[in-house]
């Protein structure tokens, strides 16, 4: 990690939230930059693991937009094909691997340039290229502004007569949050637009390599946060989604999380604003009056808990009790009775036992959260648990806790879904179901996915007013009023 501590800037003059004027341009439109030439290049980008990944996706295309590359859906058309990857399961990797030599094959067209980018290319960094020679770029979370740089390092090789050339990027920089460079947001529809509010992570939990692979923690410029949110509502967005690896411990100078959020609650257009994911450690009292008393800001919480006994957390190095994690539940629900609460579940750590198990099963009948992730414990090189702890929990024991885990919880989920049959609520319509035609799923204010059938007025982006009449563990049904 010493690239990190070395890496000084003077910082800027502290800024203060401006929430009554655009800072910068804003696009008219959601389409960033002129549009590319007919006959021009084309990207191909295939994107893996969470929504940060996806952001850095639609924040490089909009990079390769800008350089005159349109976006391809087919690999065989494609100049550039990009594989933008995920480092915290194991699987995840292989695929890329598997899906990387599949793609090398369109490297037999002249010009053709193969990256892998992301987590994962800062996770194995040299070592991709000892078992993918055929890749010419390997570009880590902090590498994009260099993207292009780097795709003309290797034409400029291969027109010397080098076709073995290949470029590696993975300094982790701990001053680079992108800012100024917009999205690709004609990508990704216009209900919900995605903001990066902070990159990296200080935590250090003894299984997560995440701050290995996107570095030290650090927040966007406020200024930029605004510029963003603006654009978005411009564009048509009803929806902004704040994303970070704990979000909720988000600072920038003087300005901290729950001044973030109620100042992107003033941008005009905009009619909810969500984040993922917090940290329990860093909800304050005024990140939950934010939430609480913003009438923008949504009022559900995406809380990871990972397990419920005091030894496994103190392994996992989490740095609460579950008692300290109870009381931030009961706070919350204080707050905002009617707050839907989902959670991240981890099975199967380096030296469970059964009775530790066993509190998590009763964590979740007390709790009762809306939903949960959940995992089985798999080992990621690097971690400290990797190096210090045996992963000495057997295959089929995580496997017979996972499913008395996932068990559980639908049985509340149901419980819970079962109990909104009656209520009216309001929806923000996202799209079509992929069931049917003739239905549109949209979200309730607390993340409740509802199904409606399709109908004058209902349509994506419309915020609809539904009761209730039918539910599953995963889906609400609903009628419009």
């Amino acid at each position: 990690m010493s690239e990190l501590l070395q890496i000084r800037t003077r910082p800027a003059p502290a800024e203060r939230l401006d929430t009554s004027q655009t800072v910068g341009a804003v696009p008219s439109s959601p389409s960033a930059g002129p549009a590319p030439a007919a006959g021009g290049r084309l990207a191909y980008v295939e994107t893996y693991g969470c929504q940060m990944n996806v952001a850095d996706t639609d924040m490089v295309l909009g990079l390769l937009h800008r350089e005159g590359y349109a976006r391809t859906e087919d690999a065989a058309q494609a100049d550039l094909i990009l594989l933008n990857t995920c480092a915290v399961r194991e699987k995840a990797e292989e695929r890329v691997f598997q899906r990387a030599s599949m793609l090398a094959g369109h490297k037999a067209r002249p010009g053709v340039v193969l990256g892998i980018t992301g987590c994962m290319a800062e996770h194995l960094k040299d070592r991709i290229r000892a078992r993918a020679p055929y890749v010419d770029l390997v570009v880590g979370p902090d590498g994009y502004r260099r993207l292009l740089d780097h795709v003309r390092e290797v034409h400029d090789a291969r027109r010397a007569g080098d076709t073995g050339t290949a470029v590696e990027d993975t300094a982790l920089d701990r001053q680079e949050t992108y800012e100024g460079l917009d999205p690709a947001r004609e990508m990704t529809g216009g209900v919900t637009g995605q903001i990066t509010i902070q990159r990296g992570c200080d935590k250090f939990c003894t299984f997560c390599v995440v701050p290995y692979t996107r570095g030290r923690e650090r927040g966007t410029p406020p200024r930029e946060v605004l510029r963003q949110a603006r654009a978005l509502a411009a564009a048509g967005y009803r929806q902004v989604q704040l994303l970070g690896q704990t979000v909720n411990s988000y600072r920038h100078e003087d300005v901290g999380f729950a001044e973030l959020l109620r100042a992107v609650a003033t941008v005009d257009g905009l009619e909810r604003i969500r984040f993922t994911s917090p940290y329990p450690l860093d909800f304050s009292d005024d990140v939950i009056a934010a939430i609480a008393e913003t009438p923008k800001v949504c009022k559900h919480v995406h809380l990871p808990l990972q397990t419920a006994s005091d030894s496994v957390l103190a392994r996992m190095r989490r740095g609460y009790t579950y008692g300290q994690f109870r009381a931030l539940v009961h706070a919350l629900r204080a707050a905002m009775p009617d707050i839907a609460i989902t959670t991240d579940v981890l099975v199967g750590f380096c030296d469970e036992t059964e009775d530790e198990f066993r509190v998590l099963l009763d964590a979740l009948d007390e709790l009762r959260f809306e939903g949960a992730f959940t995992f089985a414990y798999s080992e990621r090189g690097g971690t400290t648990a990797a190096r210090k702890m045996p992963d000495n929990v057997s295959p089929a024991e995580k496997q017979r806790r996972l499913a008395q885990v996932i068990a559980r919880q639908q049985a509340i989920t149901s419980e819970i879904h079962a109990a909104q049959i009656g209520k009216r609520e309001r929806i923000l319509v996202e799209g079509p179901s992929r069931r049917s035609a003739h239905q549109l799923v949209g979200r309730t204010d607390t993340f409740r996915s509802v199904i409606v059938p399709a109908g004058p007025g209902v349509e994506a982006g419309a915020l609809v007013d539904v009761v209730i009449e039918r539910s599953t563990p995963a889906t609400l049904f609903g009628r419009v009023c």
